[in-house]
């Protein structure tokens, strides 16, 4: 129970060349963010570079450079010369975001390099007040295919930081052989330098703590010329190398290229570092930023929103006519936009009866969402509709005839990891399905890394270990609590992620970990551009009516976000804003009441309805009352184990 205390476009232009920091002055070797705080050393001919935030080195020397085939770029090098400072600056927007306009500026410096043969590499930072970025562009002209076999890049941490890290499964082992899909729990608050349990190493977003400064690794914009990669199994002395993918991670139904490779000129992807306070990384948005922007397409059918779903307390028996339009008929109770029907519809239901159910929703205002296996060799399972995304061909026949039928959208299942061909095979189907205005949500698959700014119909994308996991496994509903606050914080802090949540009445088998307010909190607390909510018609009749009021008021994209308190695994308060209401959502990770202070100075004079948890231990109970804001702007709040809250401030 809760209790209260009473009352687009990219501009660049040139900085003057000399920065002030601190004591010191910006030296040809360094780059500084334009507030000053970040400051980046680089030295390119030992291929090193270190980071300092607000004066104290938060990043030891670390290596730069990659390997080619043809050449190595990692040593052996001099610099031909490197470019004044000048200011980048982005403005963009996003429907599938923590903010729906967003703007970027950073400083930018280039160090022209080339090896002892004389091949040349150029090596891009960019400062921003939240992060770092930088990049290796190749920059000569050759039709020839070049081959990079490893990158010399390193993250090396001071002695006595932490990390929250999430490993990476092994290729081709779990359910019928579809790891990686980047569904595992996080290990957290551990030394860095701690081992990965297997081979495959960690995955992106990896948080690290140093003192009071906390640091966010990511990437950004692949494009067609790169693998997805993760950090190293092992970092001796706390450093962390790049990890490429294991062979089995391509698409097999052509050219399988698993490491990086391309003609010149060629550039690699981002590598992002976000820095500074909890709050600032918390609301970064610098793993879009970085991303390659929208390509032309067009955006009327792009529309986020909310969608009911069957399978996942129900599973595969529901994939059925009648079951499918009852969940017509809940989502559009709930003025939700969509409706997912889940694998082996095309037996269980057929094209022709698909399409009835689609004629039948759009009379509801309601889309059919169609799930689809991308596979392949890559894995073994005999779920479908399956093979028919193999190629370009067969694409868009498919996606023509759903576009015919009134289909909305795809649900693609169980990819084979992050190769080069995998990760192309990606963008080739979001490229398909855009021309037939398809929106496409990815499962059983990789990080997004930004790729729904590039392809604004990549609506969500799971690559975590979600709602359907807890519906298999008490000793995963026991986790979940923890586990949800770290993936708010950490694998949803770019990226959309299709999380499942918010189950408000009961899990068949599995008694759930979490109260009904918790569960009620993640519709805030996780962002998804389409968020497929597990709940069912059969709970949902159990819930009050202000509950379901405020599921189907509730926006379907947020035009701005702030941080308000929490900690990796621990706990979660986010405030994010539509219009003139701000949404405030808080969940407990700890088994323990936790008292906590929140400072809401900002939401002073507001009024607010707040919906926390009614009777201890009893399935769907709430409480709702109103609320006047301290003038203080402080609210304090107590939750019980495992409990969650959320309030509407207008």
């Amino acid at each position: 129970m809760i209790s209260f205390s009473k009352p687009y476009t990219v501009v660049i232009s040139c900085l003057a060349l000399s920065f002030s920091f601190f004591s010191g002055k910006a030296q040809d070797g360094q780059i500084l963010s334009p507030d000053k705080q970040l400051a980046v050393t680089v030295n390119p001919e030992r291929a090193t570079y270190q980071i300092r935030y607000k004066g104290e080195l938060v990043l030891p020397d670390s290596k730069l450079g990659v390997i080619r085939e043809d050449e190595d770029f990692s040593k052996n090098l001099s610099l031909i010369k490197v470019s004044s400072p000048r200011t980048v600056k982005d403005q963009y927007r996003s429907v599938n975001a923590k903010k729906s306009d967003i703007s970027y500026t950073a400083t930018e410096r280039v160090w022209e390099i080339q090896t002892a043969s004389g091949k040349k590499m150029n090596l891009i930072f960019r400062v921003s007040n939240d992060g770092v970025a930088f990049r290796y562009v190749f920059p000569e002209t050759s039709a020839e295919v070049r081959k990079i076999t490893a990158e010399a890049t390193s993250f090396r941490f001071n002695e006595g930081t932490r990390s929250w890290l999430q490993p990476k499964t092994e290729a081709q082992t779990g359910f019928e052989h579809t790891n990686p899909s980047y569904e595992a729990h996080y290990t957290m608050d551990k030394p860095t330098g701690t081992p990965a349990p297997g081979k495959n190493g960690w995955i992106y977003p990896a948080l690290f703590r140093y003192n009071n400064t906390w640091l966010l690794l990511t990437e950004a914009d692949l494009g067609r010329g790169y693998c997805g990669t993760a950090l190293q199994q092992e970092s001796p002395n706390s450093e962390y190398k790049i990890n490429f993918p294991q062979p089995a991670e391509v698409f097999t139904n052509g050219k399988a290229t698993l490491n990086p490779e391309s003609t010149l000129p060629w550039k690699t992807p981002w590598r992002i570092l976000v820095i500074g306070d909890l709050k600032t990384v918390m609301e970064s948005t610098l793993g879009t930023d970085l991303a390659l922007p929208a390509r032309p397409m067009k955006d009327s059918f792009i529309k986020p929103g909310k969608a009911s779903w069957s399978w996942v307390l129900k599973k595969d028996d529901s994939t059925v006519y009648r079951v499918q339009k009852r969940y017509i008929d809940f989502a559009a109770d709930l003025k939700w936009q969509y409706c997912l029907i889940d694998a082996n519809w095309d037996q269980t239901i057929g094209y022709d009866s698909v399409q009835l159910l689609a004629d039948y929703g759009k009379t509801k205002n309601v889309g059919v969402l169609l799930w689809y296996n991308s596979a392949g060799s890559w894995n073994t399972v005999k779920f479908t509709p399956k093979d028919k995304l193999l190629t370009h061909e067969s694409r868009m026949q498919e996606f023509a005839r759903l576009h015919r039928m009134g289909i909305k959208g795809i649900k693609i299942d169980f990819f084979g990891g992050d190769g080069q061909s995998m990760i192309n095979y990606y963008q080739d189907i979001l490229e398909d399905a855009a021309t037939h205005e398809l929106l496409v949500n990815f499962h059983g698959a990789t990080l997004p890394r930004g790729l729904q700014r590039t392809y604004p119909n990549l609506m969500t994308a799971e690559a975590v270990f979600g709602y359907e996991m807890i519906t298999f496994s008490q000793q995963a509903a026991n986790q979940a609590p923890e586990h949800a606050v770290m993936c708010a914080m950490v694998r949803n802090a770019f990226d959309p992620m299709d999380f499942t949540p918010m189950n408000l009445y009961k899990i068949p088998r599995i008694k759930r970990a979490t109260t009904s307010a918790f569960e009620l909190a993640t519709s805030v607390v996780f962002l998804s551009g389409i968020q497929h909510y597990a709940e069912s018609p059969d709970g949902m009749a159990h819930v009050p009516t202000y509950v379901k009021d405020f599921l189907r008021t509730l926006p379907d994209y947020w035009e701005d976000v702030k941080f308000i308190d929490g900690y990796p695994g621990k706990h979660y308060v986010v405030a994010r804003k539509k219009g003139n209401k701000w949404y405030v959502a808080g969940i407990n990770g700890e088994k323990a009441e936790k008292k906590l202070e929140l400072d809401l100075s900002f939401l002073k004079n507001k009024k607010a309805t707040v919906i926390g948890s009614g009777e201890a231990d009893k399935d769907a109970s709430f409480q709702s009352q109103a609320l006047a804001l301290p003038a203080s702007g402080k609210l304090p709040i107590t939750l019980k184990a495992n409990d969650g809250f959320v309030a509407v401030f207008e």
